[in-house]
């Protein structure tokens, strides 16, 4: 492909409003070579130029030194607004030159981002007005959806709303249950230590009964739903897109939301308060092993005074955060995944984005419920 005896060069001539250039000897890695800077600045001294017309017929060989010096003076020539013509060189070429052109050239953060304050504000401020007004979007085919599919016109597939409720419920059980009971241990733990001071162990009781089931058991299988479940859906969905599964169950005429969201939303909306309940029963059962181990509160007392500081009431407010925590979950791995970009990286940023919104809404969330519960005396 290459001839490394001839010394690369080039020449131009001057064809009216068309200047010439044409390449000579062998233009590869190991050859002697002009400076392609001289051959811009012989562009840039031609009058009244108004196309730049490569040329090859003295070529002996060539190699990627010829596409860059190329790809330099198509670069230069749009630059000031010629018109380029490739057909003089070879076919190759041509076609690696075309390619290039075809990607676009990544741009620096600093080119991308405004320099002053209030640019860099609206921008900001445009950004979010678009992303909530995706979010409602979603929202609003999802409340239609959910519509369809309790009328009985949804299209969920049952062997995989039943694989969900595994995935969600049976499957994640040991590792909530795992941290709850940890979590009741360091309640109860250091309300011993501060209660053994006024002689009042027994009410280690109502501390961890009430922390746990009120706040506490939902909360943190709200945390570790979002970081496994919610994860798993925004990855899931977001592979999709990127696999074009997607774009092929919307050209089979199936409503991605129909398909993929709504099963999920439900699935969390089920399993949440069963995952719930089961953090405050193990929660409840680790405080009563630091109870009784280093305090003088029997299994009995510490049971019936569980029972007598705990109530319904309590247990339902802790359940109903529960099945609202697990909407938020569902539906920001769901929206992330949906809105997920087109290569891998995209991916991982598409679930990590549904973690840290699940957790900031679900923080934000129960914020509003404890005023709201309060102001309600429930």
């Amino acid at each position: 492909m290459s001839d490394t005896t001839h010394k690369a060069d080039w020449g131009t001539r001057r064809e009216g409003g068309q200047l010439v250039v044409y390449f000579s000897g062998a233009w590869v890695n190991d050859a002697p070579k002009p400076s392609v800077e001289t051959l811009h600045a012989d562009i840039v001294a031609e009058p009244d130029l108004q196309t730049l017309h490569l040329d090859s017929d003295q070529l002996t060989g060539w190699d990627s030194t010829l596409l860059v010096a190329v790809r330099q003076l198509c670069g230069w020539a749009e630059a000031r607004g010629l018109r380029t013509r490739l057909d003089g060189l070879p076919e190759g070429v041509q076609n690696l030159i075309a390619l290039s052109r075809a990607v676009p050239e990544n741009k620096q953060l600093d080119d991308e981002s405004p320099d002053d304050f209030l640019s860099n504000m609206g921008e900001r401020t445009l950004a979010a007005y678009h992303g909530l007004n995706g979010y409602f979007e979603f929202l609003g085919l999802l409340i239609i959806d959910l519509f369809t599919f309790f009328r009985g016109r949804g299209r969920v597939r049952g062997k995989d709303f039943l694989l969900l409720l595994q995935a969600a419920g049976a499957q994640a059980l040991p590792i909530v249950a795992l941290l709850s009971f940890l979590m009741g241990l360091i309640i109860a733990f250091i309300g011993v230590i501060q209660l053994q001071k006024f002689a009042a162990d027994i009410f280690v009781a109502d501390l961890v009964g009430l922390a746990i089931t009120r706040e506490l058991g939902a909360v943190m299988a709200g945390v570790i739903m979002a970081g496994r479940t919610g994860a798993a859906f925004a990855a899931q969905i977001g592979s999709m897109q990127v696999n074009e599964e997607v774009d092929a169950l919307t050209t089979f005429g199936i409503s991605p939301m129909q398909f993929l969201v709504v099963p999920r939303v439900i699935v969390m909306i089920l399993m949440m308060p069963l995952l719930c309940a089961c953090a405050d029963f193990v929660g409840i059962i680790g405080g009563m092993v630091v109870a009784v181990m280093i305090s003088d509160v029997s299994v009995l007392q510490y049971c019936n005074q569980i029972q007598a500081a705990v109530d319904l009431n309590d247990l339902s407010v802790g359940l109903f955060k529960s099945a609202v925590f697990g909407l938020i979950i569902a539906l920001a791995g769901c929206y992330r995944g949906l809105n997920c970009g087109r290569d891998a990286s995209s991916v991982g940023q598409a679930a990590t984005s549904a973690v840290v919104t699940s957790i900031t809404w679900i923080v934000v969330a129960d914020a509003i419920f404890a005023v709201m519960f309060h102001i309600l005396g429930i």
